[in-house]
């Protein structure tokens, strides 16, 4: 059985992955102010509009039609199963656009979920199913580990410009004044498809001791996920630092880079760490 796993742009997969293993990704489309980029952008380019801008983007979910047509070429063929996995529908409701999509298209030859995450918890769950496969490709037990997997996944980030959290309402100015001023890093994770404040630490070195704490209760089955929005070197000596600590290899870890979707929500220099519980 062949399988191809589609997912919407709002996880963030390194591009060795989605090439290895033919990924198709829905565009997302970004808007600064009245600039609309339907594709949405590449990270240089991205972060570089909103440093020299200072403009807080807004994001569009992909539609049915985009889905549809993404979907076609493999609907109902017998040499393919697809499997649709969106971001969380706590966040937006691309998943209803994959259903509409499967409706038009009367496909038989389909599983999707929503992920219950996004960015690079999402990309997590897709690597880990697509490794799966290339040893179980029976479908009943790919589907079984997919919802294992969604189940099973955590995501825990520090998040490094306050203003993006007061965009979106989950800070008040009051608080984004003296968060800034008192260099207090707030720690969000996704619990239950929504985004939770999990806990504001006074300090850089505390916020960091902190997600390392967290990473202790995973499942060491699989490998950890490192992620980072435009402060991708921090990221690679955070793993070089407590490489001891998270009992890991420095040498030969994942990476990811948070693209334009979830960029525009949690702004640049945010990291973390995305581990199967």
């Amino acid at each position: 059985m062949k399988y191809k796993i589609i997912a919407d742009a709002s996880c963030d997969i390194p591009k060795e992955y989605v090439e290895k293993y033919q990924i198709i990704l829905a565009p997302i489309e970004v808007r600064f102010g009245e600039e609309t980029y339907p594709e949405g952008l590449d990270n240089e380019s991205f972060y570089k509009k909103i440093n020299e801008t200072g403009l807080i983007p807004k994001t569009s979910m992909p539609n049915q039609y985009l889905f549809e047509e993404l979907m076609r070429p493999y609907a109902n063929n017998p040499e393919y199963h697809v499997i649709a996995i969106t971001i969380s529908s706590e966040m937006t409701a691309t998943i209803h656009q994959v259903e509409g999509a499967v409706e038009s298209l009367k496909m038989k030859n389909i599983t999707y979920r929503q992920s219950n995450v996004t960015t690079w918890a999402q990309g997590a769950i897709i690597i880990e199913l697509c490794k799966y496969i290339e040893t179980d490709d029976n479908i009943d037990h790919v589907v079984a580990k997919l919802d294992e997997l969604i189940n099973k996944v955590k995501l825990i980030a520090v998040i490094g410009d306050l203003k993006y959290l007061r965009a979106s309402g989950r800070l008040s100015a009051t608080s984004q004044v003296m968060g800034t001023m008192l260099s207090i890093k707030p720690i969000i994770s996704l619990t239950g498809g929504k985004v939770t404040n999990e806990a504001k630490i006074l300090g850089e070195t505390k916020a960091n001791m902190f997600l390392v704490n967290k990473a202790q209760n995973r499942d060491k089955n699989y490998p950890l996920y490192f992620g980072n929005s435009d402060c991708r070197e921090y990221m690679e000596n955070f793993v070089k630092k407590y490489a001891t600590q998270l009992d890991i290899n420095p040498d030969n870890q994942i990476i990811c880079d948070i693209g334009c979707v979830v960029g525009s929500h949690v702004g640049p220099k945010c990291y973390g760490i995305v581990y199967f519980e």
